[in-house]
């Protein structure tokens, strides 16, 4: 059956009035359409890196948490998700790929995130230090076998000793390799670009701060055209200005994400992260110990309106919120765009961006 979208539809380097057809789970055609109405239609959010939502987490292993902090997020128009992890035990590790495993495999989430353990302890940021460590070849292996494609990203800090022959294990087992919570110089972050890298975690924060006379991770990731940069846009982790500007500076390279853990949507009030108490005051979240930002509250809609109220135009954030991050786990043939063939993930928005009508697969949630 059939069905026609009408709206502003959001489309690579444009928007214009028009008609998207589904038929079943798939885009049948999109075509412009005068009088299309004020709507506005995005392709479905893709959230490369998420820790939680709606009172639920990913970061404990639990499946039934994951599931309902998958199905918060899909309502606010994320129709692709990684649930993130933070530094852990490897036994948690391991307990969670297996839990999460028959997610995946339902297409409730498109895979798992492990930021962390192998991280610098000079940039741990709101990770647990307790849980840092060497990378482990051993560990990788066995849960990547355990995760039979499961598992998708880590996040590694290159200048650990072991890191750069990981992020190679990674990238030859088609996970993506990330770059995060890293003190490295700008020559060792080119290492583990050249070793295989291809993201960059929630890029300009737990990194070294970039210097005229030392680069450091943020202009290297910045200035390489294989590195899909995050971006965290809600005034907290960057200021508007560096969001326009870094943005402006990753052309086709930057993704939006959420870095939301399970306070997003929630009242203010103590919450945890990795065994470490968080205070929410404001929407704003700090680990207790040290005031260190915990993640955010974050949806995708949000992160979307944040960016555009930045001074980012429409295709722009709708790249960044969908297509890029879609590229950066290898589903553009699938997903990511608002194109015939592509899977039908779609959010309809109101004319102030408010979310009003979200599809997945051609079924509307």
């Amino acid at each position: 059956m059939t069905e026609k979208i009408r709206g502003r539809v959001v489309r690579p380097g444009a928007v214009v009035p028009g008609i998207v057809e589904v038929d079943g789970p798939t885009i049948l055609s999109v075509a412009e359409h005068a009088d299309a109405g004020d709507d506005i239609i995005l392709p479905g959010f893709v959230d490369l890196h998420c820790h939680g939502g709606g009172g639920h987490t990913f970061t404990r292993g639990d499946a039934g948490e994951a599931a309902k902090a998958a199905a918060f997020h899909l309502r606010h128009g994320t129709t692709t998700m990684l649930a993130s992890l933070v530094s852990s035990p490897y036994e948690l590790m391991r307990d969670a790929t297996a839990a999460y495993l028959p997610l995946v495999d339902r297409g409730v989430l498109a895979g798992i995130h492990f930021e962390g353990p192998y991280l610098s302890a000079a940039r741990c940021g709101a990770q647990n230090p307790e849980f840092l460590r060497e990378p482990s070849l051993e560990e990788l292996g066995a849960l990547v076998r355990l995760g039979a494609g499961a598992v998708r990203m880590m996040t590694i800090a290159p200048e650990l000793p072991g890191a750069l022959d990981a992020i190679r294990y990674l990238a030859a087992q088609n996970v993506v390799a990330a770059v995060g919570h890293t003190d490295a110089t700008y020559e060792q972050t080119l290492a583990g670009v050249a070793a295989g890298a291809t993201v960059g975690t929630h890029v300009f924060n737990g990194m070294r701060p970039p210097h005229h006379r030392e680069p450091g991770p943020v202009v290297a990731l910045l200035d390489s055209p294989a590195i899909v940069c995050e971006f965290v846009a809600d005034g907290i982790h960057l200021h508007d200005g560096m969001l326009r500007f870094a943005a402006r500076a990753t052309p086709h390279r930057g993704a939006l994400v959420t870095d939301a853990m399970d306070a997003a949507g929630m009242p203010d009030g103590s919450y945890e992260l990795g065994g470490q108490e968080v205070a929410v005051t404001d929407g704003v979240a700090r680990l207790v110990r040290d005031g260190s930002i915990a993640g955010s509250t974050l949806t995708m809609d949000a992160t979307f309106r944040r960016a555009v109220a930045a001074g980012l135009d429409l295709p722009t954030a709708a790249a960044m919120a969908a297509t890029t991050p879609a590229r950066a786990l290898g589903l553009s043939d699938e997903l990511g765009a608002l194109e015939a063939g592509l899977r039908a993930d779609l959010v309809v928005l109101s004319a102030d961006l408010r979310v009003k009508r979200v599809m997945r697969a051609g079924e509307w949630i």
